[in-house]
C-alpha cells in the first residue's frame, strides 16, 4: 500500500470521526490536508468541500448542512473519496520511477530538476499534456545545469536540441567521438530521443496554443515521453558524475 493511499485513507477517517460525533483530530487533518492538496495526480479526483475546508471547523459547518443523520454523511463521505480511493488503490507500481528518482536525487541538489520530474510522474494519468511538457522541462533544466557546470554560455531561449549538443561535446557523447559502432548506434539513439521529445512536446504538450484539428495524447505517450526523459536524464547525470570523478 502507498503511503499516499494511507494518507487519503487516514485523511478520510478523521473527516468520518468528525462528521458523526467522534474525536477531533484537526491538527493532523491540517497537517494531512497540506500534503496531499501538492500532489497534482490526484487534485482533481478529491471532493470539491476538501480544497475549501481547511480545518475541521469549517468541514463540521459543512457537513451538518448535507445531512443531518451520521448515516447521510457516512455516505457523503464514502461517495466523495470513491475516485481518488479507486485510483490510488489501482495504480501500478513502476520499478524506474523509484530508481530514477533516488539516481536524481543522489546526483543533484537543484530542486528544481527534481520538481520538473515529479511533475512529470504525477501528470502522467490525469494530464498527459501536462506531463510531456514536464518531461521536456526536466531534460532542459538537466542540461543547462550541466553546461552551467562546465562553464559553457547558452541561450536561455535555445530548444532541447540545441542544448543537447553543448553537452554532448562536454560530455564526450556524440557519435563521432566513439569507436565502436555499437556505442556510436546507442549514442545516436540518444539524439533521435532528444530530437523526438522536442517535437512531441511542440505537437502534443500544453506549452503551446492548440487548434481544434491537433491530435490529443494519451496516457500512453505521455507515459512514453516520461519514462524517456527519465532514462535521459539519469544516463546524463550518471556520465557527468563520472567525468568529474575522472578529471
Amino acid at each position: 500500500m502507498s503511503d499516499l493511499l494511507v494518507d487519503v485513507e487516514t485523511l478520510k477517517n478523521i473527516l468520518l470521526s468528525c462528521a458523526t460525533g467522534g474525536a477531533s483530530d484537526n491538527k493532523n487533518y491540517r497537517l494531512l490536508r497540506d500534503r496531499i492538496v501538492k500532489v497534482e495526480k490526484i487534485k482533481k479526483l478529491l471532493p470539491r468541500f476538501f480544497m475549501s475546508c481547511r480545518n475541521l471547523d469549517e468541514f463540521w459547518g459543512y457537513i451538518k448542512q448535507q445531512s443531518p443523520s451520521y448515516q447521510g454523511r457516512r455516505d457523503f463521505l464514502r461517495e466523495g473519496f470513491h475516485d481518488v480511493l479507486t485510483y490510488l488503490e489501482n495504480e501500478p507500481d513502476t520499478p524506474s520511477d523509484d530508481l530514477i528518482t533516488n539516481s536524481l536525487v543522489g546526483k543533484v541538489n537543484a530542486i528544481y530538476i527534481k520538481d520538473a520530474w515529479t511533475k512529470a510522474l504525477e501528470r502522467r494519468e490525469l494530464d498527459p499534456e501536462g506531463a510531456i511538457t514536464s518531461a521536456r522541462t526536466l531534460l532542459e533544466s538537466v542540461c543547462k545545469y550541466i553546461l552551467d557546470d562546465y562553464g559553457i554560455e547558452y541561450d536561455d531561449k535555445s530548444e532541447l536540441p540545441q542544448l543537447y549538443k553543448g553537452v554532448q561535446k562536454c560530455l564526450k557523447l556524440s557519435p563521432d567521438d566513439h569507436t565502436e559502432d555499437i556505442f556510436k548506434q546507442i549514442l545516436g539513439g540518444c539524439t533521435s530521443i532528444i530530437t523526438g521529445l522536442g517535437a512531441v512536446r511542440n505537437k502534443l504538450s500544453d506549452a503551446h496554443g492548440r487548434s481544434p484539428k491537433m491530435i490529443k495524447p494519451s496516457k500512453r505517450h505521455a507515459q512514453l515521453a516520461v519514462n524517456l526523459a527519465g532514462t535521459m536524464a539519469d544516463f546524463l547525470f550518471s556520465t557527468w558524475e563520472f567525468r568529474q570523478d575522472n578529471m
